[in-house]
């Protein structure tokens, strides 16, 4: 039974991590639009994707890798980083929240360099959890 919470486990991660990558790449295109139609239109990808996929993937993730933790009860300093991690992704999606409603209210404070180098900090963590959970170097 576990098996198959973990394979859910791994499907709603790679799926929240698509939605992390994508909606700072649409904050780009959004940033560089001038014209009210691509505006609107961003507008609408950038709601859909965050309450339609990201959000919804963030729950499940976060809600079934506590339920693997507390079925297989494993821990470590590599589990404790990775958790850490996790916290800061959490917080990372409710900041692209925060810019999400300043988009909507169109009150982007930011250009879209901004956002680029916003698109990178999933990266950098999905990099540093796949090495700590497969690797266990701590």
């Amino acid at each position: 039974m576990f098996e198959w919470i973990k394979a859910f486990h791994i499907i709603f991660v790679i799926t929240w991590f698509a939605g992390l990558f994508y909606l700072p790449r649409l904050f780009v295109y959004h940033a560089m639009a001038t014209d009210h139609i691509s505006m609107n239109r961003f507008k609408v990808m950038e709601r859909k994707l965050f309450y339609g996929i990201m959000t919804p993937s963030a729950v499940l993730a976060v809600g079934l890798g506590v339920w693997l933790w507390l079925a297989y009860g494993f821990g470590g300093t590599w589990l404790h980083i990775k958790l850490a991690l996790v916290i800061v992704l959490v917080a990372y999606h409710a900041y692209c929240a925060k810019l999400l409603l300043d988009f909507k209210h169109d009150r982007n404070p930011h250009g879209h360099v901004f956002y680029r180098w916003l698109n990178e900090l999933p990266v950098i963590i999905l990099i540093a959890v796949v090495i700590l959970v497969v690797v266990k170097p701590l």
